[in-house]
Parts: C-alpha cells; sequence; structure tokens
C-alpha cells in the first residue's frame, strides 16, 4: 500500500507542476502573438479542466481507499 501511495503522490505533484507549467507558456505565449490569444485561452481553460478532473479522481481515488479499509 506504501508503493501506491508514493506513486500517487508523484502523480499529484506531477499533474499540478505540469498544469502550472502550461498555464504559465500559454500565458506567456499569448502575450507574444496578440494573433492567437483566443486559442491560448481556449487551452488555459482546458489545462485548468485537466487539473480539475485529475484532483477529483484522487479525492475519489482516496475516498473509496479510505471507505473499504
Amino acid at each position: 500500500m506504501d508503493i501506491v501511495d508514493e506513486m500517487a503522490l508523484a502523480f499529484i505533484v506531477l499533474i499540478r507542476s505540469g498544469s502550472v507549467l502550461r498555464i504559465i507558456y500559454c500565458f506567456i505565449t499569448m502575450a507574444g502573438d496578440e494573433e492567437q490569444a483566443v486559442t491560448y485561452k481556449k487551452r488555459i481553460k482546458n489545462t485548468i479542466m485537466f487539473y480539475i478532473m485529475a484532483e477529483s479522481v484522487y479525492i475519489i481515488r482516496d475516498l473509496a481507499m479510505h471507505y473499504y479499509s
């Protein structure tokens, strides 16, 4: 069980840091390319939606592990 918990924490850290870096990248690129601002805003929105769904999966996993153990 310890290995599963460590892997889950590693994935959570990767998801959080990847999402933040993606949003920062989109903001920087959007500032440099005014014509593609709509596209980068959509990418930022999709990244935020991915982050929320990914965090929800781990919350549901934690609830299930707490309920069944």
